[in-house]
């Protein structure tokens, strides 16, 4: 059995400038890569109106039960002004021991260090009981629309069992081995319009002027104190993200008034709950005020807490034996596709240091992506013995 180096492999994807939501072929090349391991492999492209179309591919070595999926990202964002690069950031390069090229650290390194375990796994268990599968998605890093979402459908539709999900994101914020992710914070975003009316500045009398009112309700927003965290979530948030009044002229008190928001939110809520709490406020303020209003909601993701299992408590040990760290279990940081598959499997998320992604220079480093491998391996070893 042929087995993958995992730099080599890491090297391979990230050549493929495929930013989000462009494939740029990489999900043919990850497809045959896992085609020569043996696995039956789909392409799996969705479109939706409004968005552009994204290819995904889901693969699946065996056919029993257990069925242990690994589940990544191939997209990345974009790598900014390329000048700040010191290297071409679809070019990568070694130096002082990591690896750079944007998706070196989120996550086509995982990806690789994943693949690169499997094919040493095969090479040493010619037969195992139960089945190894990868869900590989393009849209994580954009809409999320035509991604993992879509396939999780798909996978309902054709009964596909997945009886427990690893999730390769940049779980660590410093060193491989601190942190594993248990769950997620759900995260709403409201676009609140405030509709006054004009008027000359010097006869305020004879308009409303919606700043007036937004500043009011954005004040009553931040001081809700939705609740004081958990034993696994950290308390709820709302932050503002943007205030926008479109005024030309400094003598008009203008008709509009806009404001952005996002709430990242524990299991203690729901965004309906938390969607009934603001529109109270945004009621109440307006009809003091005699104005209207227009709020607009995007739900990223509910919160999700996947309870410990024995799965979890093996990956952990696993981890911690090849680190000497012993992860904690955390539920920080923004959302990832885990929100999706948690409605067909229970899972959770680990993979490199994740300090530097989205940043220009993107890196790993080359002994934690051989250590990734080595746990990757040995989670596979553990989980079908």
């Amino acid at each position: 059995m042929k087995t993958f180096n995992e730099l080599k492999l890491a090297k391979e994807l990230i050549r493929f400038p495929s930013v989000t939501p462009i494939d740029a072929g990489v999900m043919k090349f990850l497809e045959k890569k896992l085609k020569k391991l043996g696995f039956k492999t789909k392409i799996l492209e969705f479109s939706e109106k409004g968005f552009k179309p994204v290819k995904n591919l889901y693969a699946r070595l065996g056919s029993k039960e257990p069925n242990f999926c690994y589940a990544g990202h191939l997209d990345v964002v974009p790598p900014g002004n390329i000048k700040d690069w010191t290297i071409n950031p679809f070019k990568p390069s070694i130096k002082k021991g990591h690896l750079i090229g944007r998706g070196a650290n989120d996550m086509k390194s995982s990806i690789a260090a994943f693949v690169s375990a499997v094919s040493v796994f095969l090479s040493k268990n010619n037969k195992f009981d139960g089945s190894i599968s990868l869900l590989i998605t393009g849209d994580e890093e954009g809409d999320a629309v035509n991604g993992t979402k879509k396939v999780v459908d798909y996978l309902k539709k054709k009964k596909e069992k997945i009886n427990f999900c690893l999730v390769g994101e940049p779980t660590n914020p410093n060193k491989l081995g601190e942190m594993i992710k248990i769950g997620r914070r759900g995260s709403l975003t409201g676009k609140l319009t405030i509709f006054g009316l004009q008027g000359h500045v010097a006869y305020p009398n004879r308009a409303n002027n919606p700043s007036t009112i937004i500043i009011k309700i954005l004040k009553e927003l931040k001081d809700i104190k939705f609740d004081k965290g958990t034993k696994d979530f950290q308390p709820t948030n709302l932050e503002v993200t943007k205030i926008n009044i479109n005024n030309t002229v400094e003598n008009i008190i203008p008709a509009t008034a806009e404001a952005i928001f996002n709430i990242r939110f524990n299991n203690k809520h729901s965004s309906v709950s938390i969607k009934k709490k603001l529109n109270k406020i945004f009621v109440k303020v307006n009809k003091k005020y005699k104005s209207k209003f227009k709020i607009i909601y995007k739900v990223s993701g509910e919160a999700f807490l996947t309870k410990p299992n024995k799965t979890t408590y093996m990956i952990q040990n696993t981890i911690k034996k090849i680190t000497k760290i012993k992860p904690k279990l955390s539920t920080t940081g923004g959302t990832s596709d885990l929100r999706f598959i948690k409605a067909i499997s229970p899972g959770l998320e680990f993979g490199l240091v994740g300090r530097t992604m989205h940043r220009v220079d993107e890196v790993v480093s080359l002994k934690d992506l051989k250590n990734l491998k080595k746990i990757y391996f040995n989670i596979l070893q553990n989980y079908f013995k």
